[in-house]
């Protein structure tokens, strides 16, 4: 008998086509973005509470039920105030929307900031797609300010923006995180602004391509320059595992800011280098099974190491966009490998329960392990690449 009902099984489902499977899929795909949609907002409900008016959410310790918070200068602020437009995005909830608007009152001041390089995280992230998604015109002049704020950290001598000031240990850094921000210049370019601002980014994006990666296409954290001259004087990092390893969430920077520059120039060098890149952490032997990165590719320990689902969540985007400027097989690989991740996020694994985590969508994310920062936490860029890459999946190939 068992073996009958295996037989009728197996026939069943060799009676489905491929065009049902996929619209299964895709079924699957649409039900699973609903639930996490609607997820948040009931999370971000929570976290709106807990956070006071002049501060934004930063992480959550859960053994001493503690909400971390900053101020708008932290390089993480403008992640709380996209999330909640991406999270409005979808469900055009009213509230969303109000809590999203007095964040970025809060935030709007730092346009004028110019303490480091990470304008874009913090006014693009947010500004950008309140601009995007509300069409409201009093949001322009904040994100093209914000750009002009962020160039006056470009190095011409090096072709260069500088991430961080000087200090003991670096002279001119730069990380790899900062093609991130490029997008604010590339955006602001292509909307009426400074034509300067997407030179000086596609300028950024060919130096670092010649000076942040190995033979492999992994990526270096941080390159040292001489500003003057625009010598490089050393390769390290300072969040990886060690100085020639390959730092998960780095990768996924990498992986992201040569699509996104891509997009903006229809460069086909920056293309293939994304591609490669996306080669390099998908074919990765220590990728756990999962498709959720351990903190770092060579962290010392695997399997027995922390993950970083931050560094998954961005990876997915990255993919997500990838896919959209390959062939029909490259794409089936990427979209195949960002879906495994939205799949293992969104499981038990690493999405919170509904009203714990302190508000935040995902867990078990690592900030910095080696400065003992932020280990097997929530953190408010995981949880916002994630809501990017379930809107690029639902937008884009469903």
């Amino acid at each position: 008998m068992k073996r009958l009902l295996f037989s009728i099984c197996l026939l069943a489902s060799a009676m489905i086509s491929p065009a049902q499977k996929a619209a299964d899929e895709k079924e699957a795909m649409k039900s699973l973005i609903d639930k996490q949609f609607k997820f948040a907002q009931q999370q971000y409900q929570i976290l709106a509470k807990n956070t006071p008016d002049n501060r934004m959410p930063k992480t959550f310790y859960a053994k001493s039920n503690r909400l971390e918070t900053s101020d708008t200068q932290w390089w993480c602020s403008g992640f709380y105030p996209g999330s909640l437009l991406y999270i409005y995005e979808y469900t055009n909830d009213a509230a969303t929307l109000k809590e999203a608007e007095k964040r970025l009152a809060m935030l709007e001041k730092e346009k004028h900031y110019t303490g480091n390089h990470d304008l874009g995280f913090m006014m693009f992230c947010s500004f950008g797609n309140a601009y995007r998604i509300t069409g409201k015109a009093e949001y322009k002049p904040t994100i093209d300010t914000a750009a002009a704020s962020l160039v006056t950290r470009y190095r011409p001598a090096a072709k260069v923006i500088q991430s961080w000031n000087s200090n003991k240990k670096w002279k001119g850094p730069v990380i790899i995180d900062n093609l991130m921000n490029l997008e604010l210049l590339a955006w602001v370019s292509d909307h009426g602004g400074n034509p300067k601002y997407k030179e000086i980014a596609i300028h950024h994006a060919d130096t670092s391509l010649k000076n942040h990666f190995r033979a492999d296409y992994s990526s270096y954290h941080v390159v040292d320059y001489d500003m003057t001259t625009g010598k490089v004087l050393k390769k390290g990092t300072a969040q990886g595992a060690f100085d020639e390893s390959a730092w998960s969430r780095g990768q996924g920077w990498a992986l992201y800011g040569y699509a996104m520059m891509y997009r903006f120039t229809k460069n086909k060098l920056y293309l293939e280098q994304a591609k490669n890149i996306a080669h390099f952490i998908i074919n990765n032997p220590n990728m756990p099974a999962d498709q959720v990165p351990y903190w770092d590719f060579n962290a010392p320990g695997i399997p027995n190491t922390y993950r970083d689902a931050s560094a998954a969540a961005v990876i997915a985007s990255a993919l997500l966009e990838l896919g959209q400027y390959s062939s029909k097989s490259e794409q089936k690989l990427f979209v195949g490998e960002a879906k495994k991740m939205i799949v293992s996020l969104s499981s038990e694994a690493y999405s919170a329960k509904p009203g714990q985590n302190g508000g935040f969508l995902l867990m078990h994310s690592t900030g910095a392990l080696p400065l003992k920062s932020e280990i097997d936490v929530p953190l408010s860029y995981a949880d916002y690449y994630y809501l990017e890459a379930l809107m690029r999946y639902k937008n884009w190939y469903l």
